[in-house]
Order: C-alpha cells, then sequence, then structure tokens
C-alpha cells in the first residue's frame, strides 16, 4: 500500500477492483444467507452506516493530513528561494573576489534547487543530492574564509545568510520525506474493505455491475485518489512547483528582463 500511494493513479485502479470486489463477496455472501430475517438486515444496516461514517471520518483526517503537508512543502520553497535571495544581496558584503565566487556558487546551487523540484526520476535526484552536497561544501567554505580572515558583524551577517540558505534545503528535503504514514492507509483500506462488503451485503440486486454497485467504490477510490495525489510531490497531478526559485532565477538572469 505505501509503494502504491507514490503512484496515485494506480492506487485508484487497485483500490477501485478491490472495493468492487468487496461488493462482489458482500452480495454473494447475501446470496448464501438468503433464509436470513428482515431484522438482520436492519442491524446490519446500522453497522454499515456507522462503518461509512468511520471511513468519512479517517478519509477526512487524512485528507488533512495530505494537504498540511503540501502547504509546508509550498512554504519551504518559498522560504528556501528568500534565503538564497538574501545571501546573494549579502555576498556583495564581502572582498570582490570571494563575493563573485560565492555568486557563481549560487547560481549554479540555485539551478540544482529548481531541478530538484522539478525531477521525477529517482537516480536523477540521488546525481542532484550528490552535487548539491558539494555545492554546499563550496559554498560553505567560500564565505568561512573571509568570516575567518575579518571576523566582524559584517562577515557574520554573510555567514549566518549562508547557514540559512544550508538549513532550507535540510528543511525541503524533510518536508518531501514526510508522507501519510503506512499505517494510516491500511487503516483506511481495511474500513474501505469492511464498508463495501457490507453494502454489497445490503443491496437488494445481485447485480454488481449496476450503477448502485459501482457508485460507492467509485467514490471511495476517487478520495484516495485525491489523498495520495496530493501526499506525493513527484507522481500524480498536484505538484509543489518552484515559482520562487524561477522567479529569484529569472531575476537573476539579465536577458529575461529584456
Amino acid at each position: 500500500m505505501e509503494s502504491l500511494s507514490h503512484y496515485p493513479l494506480l492506487l485508484f485502479a487497485t483500490i477501485f477492483a478491490a472495493l468492487w470486489l468487496a461488493v462482489g463477496v458482500g452480495s454473494w455472501l447475501r446470496g448464501r444467507s438468503a433464509g436470513a430475517g428482515e431484522q438482520r438486515y436492519e442491524d446490519l444496516g446500522v453497522v454499515l452506516a456507522a462503518t461509512l461514517t468511520l471511513l468519512g471520518l479517517i478519509i477526512g483526517f487524512s485528507f488533512s493530513m495530505a494537504t498540511s503537508r503540501y502547504d509546508q512543502r509550498k512554504n519551504l520553497e518559498e522560504a528556501e528561494a528568500n534565503a538564497i535571495g538574501t545571501e546573494l544581496v549579502r555576498a556583495d558584503l564581502l572582498p570582490v573576489t570571494d563575493a563573485d565566487i560565492v555568486r557563481k556558487l549560487l547560481r549554479e546551487y540555485l539551478d540544482k534547487r529548481i531541478q530538484f523540484y522539478d525531477e521525477s526520476d529517482a537516480a536523477r535526484r540521488a546525481e542532484l543530492g550528490v552535487r548539491t552536497s558539494q555545492l554546499q561544501a563550496e559554498l560553505w567554505k567560500a564565505v568561512r574564509g573571509p568570516a575567518l580572515m575579518q571576523p566582524n558583524p559584517v562577515t557574520a551577517l554573510t555567514i549566518s545568510g549562508m547557514n540559512d540558505v544550508l538549513n532550507s534545503q535540510g528543511y525541503s528535503q524533510a518536508a518531501y520525506w514526510n508522507r501519510i504514514p503506512a499505517a494510516a492507509w491500511y487503516l483506511l483500506a481495511t474500513i474501505a474493505l469492511c464498508s463495501n462488503v457490507l453494502f454489497g451485503y445490503q443491496l437488494r440486486s445481485r447485480n454488481v455491475l449496476s450503477a448502485v454497485a459501482v457508485v460507492l467504490p467509485f467514490v471511495v477510490s476517487i478520495a484516495f485518489l485525491l489523498i495520495a495525489d496530493i501526499d506525493d510531490p513527484r507522481h500524480g497531478l498536484i505538484h509543489v512547483r518552484p515559482q520562487n526559485l524561477e522567479s529569484l532565477a529569472k531575476s537573476l538572469d539579465p536577458k529575461s528582463l529584456d
């Protein structure tokens, strides 16, 4: 389930098939107990209502978890762009040679950070991670030297700004790793399966191809799709675009101002 959540469309197809099959199982069980009294069906109706209510609550809770993580990734992307932009300005406080080195490294670093948000291939992201770590080491070395040679409040500003740049990358990376726990997905799937079995048992018609038999699995699957899509930062339809980082990159490119 956890690996499926990385591919929202595949999760939708799998969950829909499983829930539709659960409706069929419920309908088959009703056929096996054709002699059951109406009181039994009424009791199961109460259980079905309670199960669907619980399912709705957990779907709402999971959706809230996914949207909060999505908002966090957006806010951290903005903070990262602000940190890099601020350090580009503070680089002017360094000696000319050191300032040129810092600005050059920051521009390459900015390009790698934009690629981090856009890249969906795992191997390519691993390469970006290695280069990003190298650039971080080079950036820290570039500001550390002048700060040790001239320890004063002015160079302290550049050290503080570079520290914000490096920290912001770590926060963004952690936010991309922070996903809905696998246990929550299993709990959600279990309750969805149980509710669809009960739903199939309550159906008067044993035709699992009817619109009535399909509507609940379809609606629940759509909910799974939306939650997984918002929660997954790499696949699906909903992504955090590095708009602030791209805007900063354009402001540094003289051609973009023509």
